[in-house]
């Protein structure tokens, strides 16, 4: 289970990383709550932030993606989906 959640933890890490790309300045709120899942998980390991703004940094990079489908990388759209499914198939 952790394993999993480590994986989503790096995922969102690299989703940050995208978001923080100049040009993104629309997303704030969601970079800036991101950044704060992130760091919770890091000091007590409870993934559910990651979650629930996973799935909303998810919703960002479609957005971003649709207008501009070279500022997100195709494998960090599909490697956070498959994340985020894993936990409603859990």
């Amino acid at each position: 289970m952790q394993q999993k959640d480590e994986k989503l933890r790096d995922i969102c890490q690299e989703a940050l990383t995208c978001l923080n790309k100049p040009g993104n300045a629309a997303y704030d709120e969601i970079k800036a709550k991101l950044a704060y899942v992130i760091g919770s998980y890091n000091y007590d390991k409870n993934p559910v932030g990651l979650y629930e703004i996973g799935a909303l940094a998810l919703s960002a990079l479609e957005e971003i993606s649709a207008e501009k489908p070279r500022k997100v990388k195709k494998t960090l759209l599909k490697n956070l989906k498959e994340s985020l499914l894993q936990e409603v198939e859990a």
